[in-house]
């Protein structure tokens, strides 16, 4: 529920010429219960019918200004965040009902936690569910030499991140999660996982993984590496894999929740005994 005075939790959300995901996205922090909340959005410039559309269907605080980037926007809207608990949402992705409450108890009962990472449910440019995503804890070496194993639409973290400066590198483009996330190591933050599904990302064939500068970024990435670490890969890949095997990361699972379609906006359509496989999906090209 939104409030005037300070809330539990704030969510931002980057946002630029991505109106129709956004409204599923606004949706489904507008409806969260059982916890107060405030939405940011940070839109740089998509122009009058976004604007019109938020203020006239959302509570969502709208900021429209110039940026240096997704991560350059993230990092303004949660200077604004009043939130005990923060968190970011891209346009293209959801929360799964009850979520923000959920995370809330889950921080109440363990203080000593900083950061919580979260399940997530992939689904395709049509918000078909394809896939489920076992949330694996990062751990530094790993981070280092291969690509997050967790999703930042299920990160969730405490206000102190933002106090302390904790916040992302805009001089990445694509990768910032992950500096971010190695940064929790410097900074000796507590991490924990909730293996609880609280999110909905889509591969819309057009998210930020699938740009163009993503292998310029990697080989730049690649040379901040040190040696012994780059020369541990082997082992530290199989280390991953065998914590993925006892997580249950391999397995299947059935799940019961629901998130807005394109179908279905403005309600929620509901998914039940639907049984994902965790695999990646790859979507298929079309034709031209």
């Amino acid at each position: 529920m939104p409030v005037d005075s300070a809330p539990k939790f704030s969510v931002v959300t980057p946002s630029y010429k991505q109106l129709d995901w956004l409204k599923l996205c606004a949706a489904s922090i507008a409806d969260q219960e059982g916890v107060t909340f405030e939405h940011i959005i940070q839109d740089a410039h998509t122009g009058p019918d976004l604007e019109a559309w938020i203020r006239a269907n959302t509570p969502a605080q709208l900021f429209v200004e110039k940026d240096g980037g997704m991560y350059d926007a993230i990092n303004r809207g949660l200077r604004r965040a009043r939130g005990e608990l923060c968190a970011y949402l891209n346009c293209d992705e959801q929360y799964l009902p009850g979520t923000l409450r959920r995370v809330a108890d889950f921080f109440d009962e363990h203080p000593e936690i900083d950061v919580l990472f979260g399940d997530a449910i992939l689904t395709g440019p049509d918000l078909e569910p394809l896939s489920y995503r076992r949330v694996i804890l990062p751990w530094k070496w790993h981070t280092l030499v291969r690509p997050l194993g967790t999703l930042t639409c299920a990160t969730f973290f405490r206000r102190k991140l933002v106090d302390d400066g904790a916040l992302f590198d805009p001089a990445w483009r694509i990768i910032g999660d992950r500096a971010w996330v190695l940064s929790f190591f410097q900074r000796g933050y507590r991490l924990a996982a909730l293996h609880e599904p609280t999110s909905v990302f889509a591969l819309t064939g057009a998210n930020l993984s699938n740009h163009a500068s993503v292998k310029a970024e990697y080989l730049r990435w690649k040379q901040g590496v040190p040696p012994l670490v780059e020369a541990a890969k082997p082992i530290v890949l199989a280390r991953h894999l065998l914590a993925k095997w006892r997580q249950g990361a391999y397995s299947n699972h059935e799940i019961d929740s629901a998130w807005y379609t394109w179908k279905s906006f403005p309600a929620r359509r509901h998914f039940v005994e639907k049984k994902l496989g965790w695999r990646w999906p790859v979507l298929e090209e079309k034709p031209a």
